[in-house]
Order: C-alpha cells, then sequence, then structure tokens
C-alpha cells in the first residue's frame, strides 16, 4: 500500500461519530486525502485515536505510513501506540530527582529510555524486586533532571502491574537509587478482546 491508501484505509477503521477535540471528524479528514494533504491527514488521524480505543491495525497502518513519509515522531508515536494496545499502558505525573540529587545529569527522551519501576513487589530473598516499563512523555519530547511531565508507561511485563491503581506512589530507578517520583494517574490493560480488523 501507499501513503495514500494506508490513511484512507486506517480512516475507515473510525466510527463516523468519533471527533477530536476541536471536532474535526473522518469527514474533515478525508478533505486533506483528496487534496493530497498527507502529513495533516496524518496527524489529524493521530489526534483521532485519542478519542476512543480504536484496533491495533489503525495504529499499525499509521506508523507505516508515517514511515514512508519520514515523519519520525509520528512513526514513534504510532508505534507505542500499539505498544499500549498490546501490553496496556500506565498514565503518571512523574518528577524527575535534581541533578545534584540523582545521578542523571542529562535529559531523557521519550521512547528512549526503559527505567526500573518499585512497585512495593518484593523479591523471593525479602529484597525490593524491580519491574521495567519503557517511558513515554505526554506533550514534550524531553525532560530535564528535576522536571515533571505526564508520562505514559508500557510494561514489559504487564502481569507485574496488575496491582497498581491510581493516585499510588511508586519510584523510578535507573540504577539501585531513586531517579524519579510518580504518581499514576489512569491504568489500562491490555487490550487482548480489541479485534485487529
Amino acid at each position: 500500500m501507499d501513503v495514500p491508501e494506508l490513511l484512507e484505509s486506517a480512516s475507515l477503521l473510525v466510527p463516523e461519530d468519533t471527533a477530536t477535540d476541536n471536532d474535526i471528524t473522518v469527514r474533515d479528514i478525508w478533505d486533506y486525502l483528496v487534496h493530497d494533504e498527507w502529513e495533516i491527514a496524518l496527524g489529524l488521524l493521530e489526534e483521532l485515536g485519542d478519542a476512543r480505543p480504536l484496533p491495533l491495525t489503525y495504529w499499525e497502518k499509521l506508523a507505516e505510513a508515517a514511515e514512508r513519509l519520514r515523519m519520525e515522531r509520528s512513526a514513534a508515536w504510532c508505534r507505542w501506540r500499539c505498544s499500549e494496545i498490546r501490553n496496556g499502558v500506565i498514565r503518571a505525573d512523574l518528577t524527575l530527582l535534581a541533578a545534584a540529587e540523582a545521578r542523571r545529569t542529562t535529559p531523557i527522551h521519550s521512547g528512549v529510555l526503559r527505567p526500573m519501576w518499585d512497585l512495593g513487589h518484593l523479591s523471593p530473598t525479602g529484597g525490593r524486586s524491580v519491574s521495567i516499563a519503557a517511558l513515554w512523555m505526554e506533550n514534550t519530547p524531553l525532560l530535564e533532571p528535576g522536571g515533571r511531565a505526564t508520562v505514559r508507561l508500557v510494561p514489559l511485563t504487564p502481569a507485574h502491574w496488575t496491582h497498581v491503581q491510581a493516585n499510588r506512589q511508586i519510584t523510578m530507578h535507573e540504577t539501585r537509587a531513586v531517579a524519579g517520583i510518580a504518581v499514576i494517574l489512569e491504568v489500562r490493560p491490555p487490550a487482548t478482546t480489541m479485534p485487529t480488523l
């Protein structure tokens, strides 16, 4: 499939009554597709994907279209959304410790870091057990030490995260030392029952 076919195919997976916060619908996107405004159509389709859960196939088509358009950040975001569907997602308010308080002195980038998280589990020997989750910052590509952002976590092992609930505090680790503190905002399990069409 070429880019227009991928975008058209993805748009057909969006229910007609779906709209973005700015009241953009699939019908509006078709106007952009007719006029070969593929980058705009892709961005709006990404926004529509935030309006309601859509199948894995939707995000796969958008990721492929973004890759063909060489829109690296969009491609990474769409692949990230595929991971959320497969593994679940936890949204949290993360505050990194300041550089003077932690080992990290450089910013972290969305989709690159897979830190360890202390969820309160104990190892068989009674010590602390951590779980790994990839990290994506909402509305910012990077987070400086001492900074704060809403983040999305995709667990490597979703079963480790089943007891985590909203308002719970967890700690982020890159070494044994605490690197950040997060308060859980929302927990969504893997979408195992969502059709892939």
